[in-house]
């Protein structure tokens, strides 16, 4: 067993993505660390997801075996850091999750303070993923916060629910993520006015205050 392969066993379980730049074996180069990660990847012992991304494969009844999805790469990679939040799904994605939309996003929109700019388009496993800086750093306590507020700014553009079925859903899903009016009002402000007009025409403004 080559030092590598114990080192992955050791650190990672059967379908969680790692990722290339982050191995770091003491006594090793980068280039015996990618030399050592070819040779597993020949013997299939090691799967390659994308581009300096991989994976322990984990055996199932299909000849080319299972392996992990795209939501759980990205969240690998741009969702948390180590055990930290770091960022959220956005956009059409977000609304369909939500229950608002019944679009199936052909891209998948992040924020994440792995982010370098303020917006970047990349592909992963032949998806394209659009990339975005957060209004504030994301962090465990406020990322359902800002992801909601995300979703508000532009309600009237993607959701296909309206009035009082609207109403429903949101108050629904604020209790459900135990997010009070108060949560969200020190974020207003990164927010374009828009973001007030739809406060108040969903009532979300007015959720907790008035029955």
């Amino acid at each position: 067993m080559s030092n590598l392969y114990q080192y992955l066993t050791e650190n990672y379980k059967e379908n969680e993505p790692f990722f290339l730049s982050d191995i770091q074996i003491e006594g090793m180069t980068g280039n015996n660390i990618r030399q050592q990660l070819k040779k597993l990847t020949d013997a299939e012992k090691v799967k390659r997801f994308d581009r300096g991304i991989y994976y322990l494969p984990k055996k199932s009844i299909f000849k080319s075996g299972s392996k992990p999805t795209l939501e759980k790469v990205l969240e690998y990679k741009y969702l948390r850091d180590n055990d930290r939040r770091c960022g959220y799904i956005s956009g059409l994605l977000f609304f369909n999750q939500m229950g608002l939309t019944t679009q199936v996003p052909m891209q998948y929109e992040i924020v994440s303070n792995k982010a370098t700019n303020e917006y970047r388009e990349t592909s992963l496993a032949k998806s394209r993923i659009i990339i975005r800086k957060p209004k504030v750093p994301v962090t465990e306590k406020n990322y359902m916060a800002l992801q909601f507020l995300d979703m508000l700014k532009d309600v009237d553009v993607y959701s296909e629910m309206s009035g009082t079925d609207l109403q429903k859903r949101l108050y629904q899903y604020m209790r459900d993520a135990g997010l009070e009016i108060s949560d969200l009002e020190s974020y207003f402000s990164y927010y374009p006015d828009k973001l007030y007009k739809n406060l108040i025409e969903t009532r979300v403004i007015y959720n907790g205050i008035l029955a």
